[in-house]
């Protein structure tokens, strides 16, 4: 059996491109520029804050923050291009409209799972670092993407680390186990990398591709009793041979 490998697709689809563009744009003239040398204040209302979220309704964070990085050109690098190998294709499977929803979908839920945990951890604990310490990046959308890549080519081939070839649904199990690893060790609140983020963007993809799926089903059936396709019959007439062919007829 000839092995699927992960198509590369070096060619944009819109959605992609213009996620990307808005992510550079975003990072470079409001990051870069306008915090960075011109000390405007602008992660301190668009990143998200758990407290702020959770204490005082900065509702608008879960779905800003995934468009901020950090300012090391390595972490806005790394999510893009995921985005990109791994985006075009789920786009071109789904459409723009259930891709760009799903994407959403993901970011924005992952940052609410991890700002009410953080909420439950420093109820918990009283310790207030995972309410203070803002979130930024794409990854939680990006998990939820690899996600759904796993379910919808989980037979093609994927490099870990570059080197090891694996199923597409072995390397992100690899991956979701990596990061449940890697938050025991850091902890809850984490180190610089929020792994509680990247498990409530696979948490959330899952639920929304169960949930859709569910959706629909329920449409199927509605159209299927509309048609009467639950009561279709197979009927068998050689009784009365017609002219034409002398046969029996087959009709639903």
């Amino acid at each position: 059996m000839k092995q699927q490998q992960l198509n590369v697709n070096f060619s944009l689809t819109p959605t992609v491109r213009w996620l990307i563009i808005i992510n550079v744009v975003v990072w470079v003239c409001f990051q870069l520029l306008l915090e960075g040398y011109g000390g405007v204040p602008f992660n301190r209302y668009f990143a998200l804050y758990p407290g702020k979220l959770i204490y005082e309704f900065f509702l608008w964070q879960p779905f800003t923050y995934m468009f901020l990085h950090a300012l090391q050109v390595s972490h806005i690098l790394f999510n893009m291009m995921m985005l990109w190998f791994i985006g075009v294709e789920l786009e071109q499977r789904w459409g723009w409209k259930f891709f760009l929803s799903y994407y959403m979908i993901c970011g924005a839920g992952a940052g609410i799972l991890y700002s009410f945990i953080m909420a439950i951890y420093s109820a918990f604990t009283g310790g207030q670092t995972g309410l203070v310490v803002p979130v930024v990046g794409a990854s939680g959308a990006i998990f939820g993407m690899l996600l759904a890549y796993g379910i919808l080519f989980g037979e093609r081939t994927m490099y870990f680390m570059a080197i090891f070839p694996m199923k597409a649904k072995v390397f992100v199990t690899i991956l979701g186990a990596i990061e449940v690893v890697s938050m025991l060790t850091a902890g809850v609140t984490g180190g610089e990398v929020a792994n509680l983020a990247h498990l409530g963007g696979l948490l959330t993809g899952y639920l929304t591709l169960l949930a859709w799926t569910r959706i629909q089903q329920s449409q199927w059936k509605k159209t299927a009793k509309k048609k009467g396709a639950g009561k279709l019959r197979l009927v068998v007439d050689n009784d009365k041979p017609t002219r034409d062919d002398g046969g029996p007829k087959y009709w639903n």
